[in-house]
């Protein structure tokens, strides 16, 4: 069942009910009232007879002119029977037998009003006191229900009327779930002409400011994502391409040169050795690549507590043991007296490549392979500048410095893969921080990581 379908059942049952509820509140209520102004009636009738009956002494054998007087002025529908008090019956305008019993004449005569229903016979009770100090009068006062009764043809109005009222409401609702949804309609129409081949395209979003341009809207800002995700997606793919294409063509090219004739021991140790360095580069593009990805995949559910001091020493001890040439200084702007304040959630092994990868581009592009770090402690930030005093870096192209696989025009000499500062910036990015570039051409550059504290 779609939702459509759902929405107008929905709208149909909740209008429904509430005009059968009404309409029950109604017909109670009506038959209540109905059923007081019958028995006040019922009342008035048999007290009006009674009085006419003591009028005339009206005795069972009066002659039929006082009889007639009492019979013309009462209803055709109407029945009166009147007991005295051994319960002989006085006055009777009809022969039809009635349902009253002793023991409702003794409740009359102790001044409860009683009401019997036989047939289509509607029967009051009354007690009548005829002459002071005298047992009572009980005064039977019966009337046909098809004639003071309507209430059932307002049953059946009502339960038609609900009826019709159900298929109008029924259509009105089709008609106001179709109208709802003609937009969603619109957007999955849309929706489903965008495919990887046509990105490009995207909602169109109307003049009206609703939920429904704001979905619109969402959706536009997906596509944005997908578009620059597939894009970024093509572009890692054919650097990727290129870079482990390189090396393997250098180890094919090396051993099919090294096979073509005998040589000595020293020439194929020298082909060995430049494989082994071609396979070295192999391996670092590799593991550059899979540390990308980690990153990528997210890891916030392992974080923890790390000192940020310590990963930083950790990071300049991984650094010097590979190229013991590099010097790297780690200075505070200010040591905090509570160590905590050095503190913060993160991914510690993350960290340290993201440090490390700082530390060691510092100093691969600087002619002295240097490279400062200064720790500041802010309220609620850590940040760590890493300076160095190398080629610099021209404005046009700090935009795509964290790019995967881009390369600067500067860096073009230096070996490398550019796979070091886009994983540096995903890894700051699940740790919800940011990252900074200032550069001069010739001067230098100052990479600024900026941490939450939390």
């Amino acid at each position: 069942m779609n939702v459509k379908v759902r929405l107008t059942l929905i709208f149909t049952l909740i209008v429904a009910s509430i005009m059968l509820i009404s309409r029950i509140g109604s017909y109670y209520y009506y038959d209540l009232d109905r059923e007081q102004q019958i028995l006040s009636y019922f009342k008035k009738r048999a007290i009006t007879i009674a009085q006419q009956l003591k009028s005339t002494n009206q005795v069972p054998d009066a002659d039929k002119e006082d009889v007639n007087k009492i019979l013309g002025s009462m209803l055709l529908s109407e029945h009166i029977k009147v007991f005295d008090s051994k319960d002989e019956v006085i006055f009777d305008s009809s022969d039809e037998p009635l349902p009253i019993t002793s023991q409702l004449l003794a409740q009359v005569r102790d001044g409860l009003d009683v009401k019997v229903r036989q047939g289509d016979l509607e029967i009051i009770l009354i007690r009548y006191v005829h002459q002071p100090n005298q047992p009572p009068w009980v005064v039977a006062y019966a009337s046909e229900l098809n004639v003071l009764n309507r209430h059932d043809r307002l049953r059946d109005v009502l339960a038609i009327g609900w009826l019709i009222s159900l298929i109008l409401v029924s259509f009105a609702g089709w008609l106001f779930a179709r109208d709802v949804f003609k937009p969603v309609a619109d957007i999955t129409n849309q929706v489903n002409n965008i495919s990887a081949g046509n990105l490009n395209k995207r909602l169109t979003i109307g003049p009206q400011k609703d939920e429904l341009s704001d979905l619109a809207q969402t959706f536009n800002l997906m596509l944005n994502r997908l578009e620059q995700a597939f894009t970024a997606q093509k572009n890692f793919v054919s650097h990727a391409s290129h870079e482990l294409r390189t090396p393997l063509a250098v180890i094919m090219g090396e051993v099919e040169v090294t096979l073509l004739k005998e040589r000595s021991p020293a020439a194929y140790e020298e082909s060995l050795t430049r494989v082994l360095n071609e396979v070295r580069n192999l391996n670092d593009v590799v593991n550059g690549l899979l540390e990308l990805a980690r990153a990528e995949s997210g890891t916030s559910g392992t974080f923890q507590k790390v000192r940020i001091d310590e990963v930083l020493w950790d990071s300049q001890a991984q650094v010097l043991h590979k190229n013991p040439e590099y010097k790297v200084e780690i200075r505070y702007e200010k040591i905090p007296d509570n160590v905590e304040e050095l503190q913060l959630m993160g991914d510690e092994t993350l960290l340290r490549t993201a440090f490390t990868n700082l530390m060691d581009n510092a100093c691969k592009y600087s002619g002295n392979h240097r490279v400062e770090v200064l720790l500041e402690v802010g309220a609620d930030t850590l940040s760590i500048h890493f300076q160095d005093q190398g080629v610099g870096i021209s404005e046009e192209q700090l935009p795509q410095l964290f790019n995967t696989f881009y390369r600067g025009s500067t860096a073009q000499n230096t070996p490398g893969y550019g796979i070091g500062l886009a994983l540096v910036k995903r890894i700051i990015d699940i740790h919800q921080g940011q990252i900074h570039i200032t550069s001069q051409p010739g001067t230098g550059s100052t990479f600024t990581v900026k941490l939450p504290l939390f």
